[in-house]
């Protein structure tokens, strides 16, 4: 889905540069499309796909020697796109999964875990990797890949590593048949024990999620 403007017909298709910047703008591309919702019952498996081959460009930055700026100070880039719609039109898609819960740092001893969203993440990389792709589409290819590789390490890299886990779970819940012990938008008020309440989890999974994103359980 690499937008067949964006090099320049003289630059070498096996340059690193090149391979990661179609990565990264494959990745934009196709998420922007996922958010429309026109297909709606494939968001999480597309979004599985998605995530998990920007990773393969991430692994590429993070496996790479330090790059090094051309310049001491970033260039101002210019005003950059809002991610708002983007994230509203995930929240909606994502619904009742967006919410999941994620270890920050696995290494630090006794860490708790903290609350996320997915369409939040999601709109947060995209914003990492736009503001690189600005750089790169003006020519700073040192300027980009710096900031990709730095934006790696310090934000995008773990926000969409727990994203894909987050996608990975709700596949496997589904497809094992294997309820959630509690579903963001399921009404836990109601008087239910502990079993009724799981098994009550496990019929809206499959109703609300599996359903629609077409996911046959294993019986």
């Amino acid at each position: 889905m690499s937008d067949a403007t964006l090099h320049a017909t003289s630059q070498n298709p096996d340059d690193f540069a090149v391979q990661i910047a179609d990565q990264i703008e494959s990745f934009l591309v196709a998420v922007t499309e996922v958010a429309k919702g026109d297909e709606p019952g494939s968001t999480v498996p597309f979004l599985l796909l998605e995530v998990s081959q920007l990773l393969l460009a991430g692994g590429r930055l993070g496996a790479h020697e330090d790059f090094l700026p051309d310049e001491r100070y970033e260039p101002d880039p210019g005003p950059e796109p809002d991610a708002d719609g983007l994230r509203e039109n995930l929240a909606r898609l994502l619904d009742p999964v967006d919410v999941y819960s994620e270890v920050f740092d696995p290494y630090a001893p006794r860490t708790a875990p903290v609350a996320a969203r997915i369409s939040d993440d999601l709109a947060d990389v995209i914003t990492d990797l736009r503001h690189g792709m600005v750089h790169y589409r003006a020519g700073r290819t040192a300027e980009a890949l710096w900031w990709w590789q730095f934006s790696y390490f310090s934000n995008w890299g773990p926000t969409a590593s727990a994203v894909l886990r987050a996608l990975q779970s709700v596949l496997i819940h589904v497809r094992l048949n294997q309820p959630l012990e509690e579903l963001d938008g399921l009404d836990t008020d109601q008087d239910l024990g502990d079993d009724a309440l799981e098994r009550e989890a496990g019929r809206v999974m499959a109703e609300e999620i599996g359903t629609p994103l077409g996911i046959r359980q294993v019986r």
